[in-house]
């Protein structure tokens, strides 16, 4: 921050403060909110105002990244080549992401999304599947781009399962490495371990991404900084999945009063999240009913809007069906399983009982 935007209360007198690189993912985790349907003026409105802003990457895309728009996750408005026109025209000196899923994203969608000027790429694995990154890792290094890897729904992994899995992803080209907490599960504790885990076994930046279903994306967050990740998510109005993710005005603020740069201009970053409210979304997002059992299952918050669609036709209770899917230890990309779930329970005689200290995916 700039005096100008400075609170002048709580920050810290030191000299040279460790920089945390702000990744803000709001074009793309909050898709999932909408259903994937920005169009081409929101996004380079947006884009405009976090570059205005000086955030240091802005990511784009489908929720589910590259080559993800189908029947099957939701069908963006826009292709992935116009998303990506649409922010690069936007951007002075802000860094253009993007995000694969191995299996949903190819080479070739590679190929054109840094022929479009992507200058990051994030590729994303189940958080004890690293290896199905190594093709797409090695295809970014010949490339030279910077990439970094990421493992999805972490909390089902011990922390020395999360460390080995980064430390092979270093060993395949990642410039970076780090976990989401694609469900919002977690609690500081649960972060602190995990994240000390893999910075003292790798030698690169480490990466956090934050949810909000149990109110502690911002917490979390903070906990991460503190033992040693260096790249931080947040979204403006916390748009993403489910609950939202951290909300980005909140989490730079926060960091520099505990006397950590991010060289982000508060004022502006205050616009950019006005405009994100105004301009992207029905309403911010909150913390419901659903979105807390999505939590504490440990079910992947981009399920929502799918869970209570597919729940309402079956005549069935979602949190019932986030439930089930977290016992059955569901992941990002079966969708398919909703269905199963939901028919197999309108099907019963009753609910299944789940007493919430049960469900599978606490911290080991």
């Amino acid at each position: 921050m700039t005096p100008r935007e400075s609170s002048g209360t709580g920050c810290t007198s030191e000299a040279d403060p460790p920089r945390i690189h702000i990744h803000d993912p709001t074009l793309r985790d909050g898709h999932h909110a909408v259903r994937h349907r920005l169009g081409r003026e929101q996004l380079r409105g947006y884009a405009a105002a976090a570059d205005a802003a000086g955030i240091p990457v802005v990511e784009v895309g489908h929720g589910n990244g590259l080559g993800a728009s189908s029947l099957q996750v939701g069908r963006a408005a826009l292709s992935d080549a116009s998303m990506l026109e649409a922010v690069r025209e936007a951007l002075t000196t802000s860094r253009m992401g993007v995000f694969l899923l191995p299996g949903w994203g190819t080479s070739s969608d590679l190929r054109q999304a840094i022929a479009l000027g992507a200058d990051v790429v994030r590729v994303g694995t189940h958080c004890t599947e690293g290896d199905l990154a190594e093709r797409h890792l090695d295809f970014l290094r010949d490339a030279e781009v910077e990439a970094h890897a990421v493992l999805l729904m972490s909390h089902m992994a011990a922390p020395e399962r999360l460390a080995e899995e980064c430390l092979r992803l270093v060993g395949f080209g990642a410039s970076a490495v780090g976990i989401f907490d694609s469900s919002g599960h977690y609690l500081p504790p649960d972060v602190s371990e995990r994240v000390a885990a893999i910075t003292a076994a790798v030698d690169v930046p480490v990466i956090f991404h934050a949810h909000n279903n149990l109110g502690m994306a911002v917490a979390n967050s903070v906990a991460a900084v503190r033992a040693g990740a260096r790249i931080i998510d947040g979204c403006a109005r916390g748009f993403g999945a489910g609950a939202g993710n951290a909300q980005l005005e909140v989490v730079v603020p926060v960091l520099e009063r505990l006397g950590y740069a991010t060289g982000v201009d508060l004022y502006r970053l205050l616009d950019a999240a006005d405009f994100a409210e105004r301009e992207l979304m029905p309403a911010p997002p909150t913390i419901d009913s659903v979105a807390v059992v999505s939590g504490l299952s440990g079910v992947f918050s981009g399920f929502k809007t799918r869970v209570l669609d597919i729940a309402g036709r079956e005549g069935v209770d979602p949190r019932d069906v986030f439930f089930e899917l977290g016992r059955r230890q569901a992941v990002a990309g079966q969708e398919d399983l909703i269905v199963e779930v939901a028919e197999e329970l309108r099907r019963s005689s009753g609910p299944p009982s789940t007493p919430v200290a049960a469900v599978p995916g606490g911290a080991p």
